[in-house]
């Protein structure tokens, strides 16, 4: 299982090794015991999925707040998308930096973002599903989201998006966040 590190060092792309033969393909999606092998150390509890009708739909930046904070590993098994993780740790480095991936049903690649960076994707296809893996239940009074064209963190979404959710639309840029002292999530560099 490889495992490719982005320009963010804590979020990583996993190639799962797809097994192919004349009936078509077998992988492997997540096995506790391969990605700790690998040092990535997650217990998942829940599994999540979406479906995006038409190309531009975009959905983030989502997170949700300590105690319920979660890690995803994000996956699109129909279509393709580009998925997108900022890091909105206080006192990171990597503060407000963005890394992204194409994941699609054709390439098998996951993205692995763990708690305390903000999550969204663009549908770069018609017709999309996406499948997620999280290491901590939904709690709405826990999620927030920061706007996904937010100049300060300056994420190239490759296209234009042409569907998008009031909340998402209209959500509060990333200085807002950090001057109401909305954002719990501190960095630690022993992690």
């Amino acid at each position: 299982m490889p495992v490719i590190e982005t320009n963010l060092k804590e979020v990583f792309i996993i190639e799962p090794k797809v097994f192919g033969d004349a009936r078509g393909w077998f992988m492997e999606t997540w096995s506790k015991a391969k990605f700790e092998a690998a040092g990535l150390h997650f217990d998942f509890v829940q599994d999540n999925q979406s479906f995006s009708a038409h190309k531009g739909t975009l959905r983030g930046l989502h997170y949700q707040l300590n105690p319920m904070a979660q890690a995803k590993l994000v996956r699109c098994t129909r279509g393709e998308l580009l998925d997108v993780a900022v890091d909105i740790r206080k006192n990171s480095p990597q503060f407000g930096k963005w890394t992204s991936a194409i994941l699609s049903a054709e390439n098998k690649r996951q993205l692995l973002i763990p708690r305390g960076f903000a999550h969204g994707f663009i549908t770069l296809t018609d017709n999309v599903e996406v499948q997620y893996k999280a290491d901590n239940f939904y709690a709405p009074q826990c999620e927030g989201n920061i706007r996904w064209n937010d100049p300060q963190i300056g994420i190239d979404w490759k296209i234009e998006p042409t569907i998008l959710a009031d909340k998402d639309a209209n959500a509060p840029f990333l200085k807002d966040r950090i001057e109401r002292a909305e954002l719990n999530f501190i960095f630690d560099e022993k992690i």
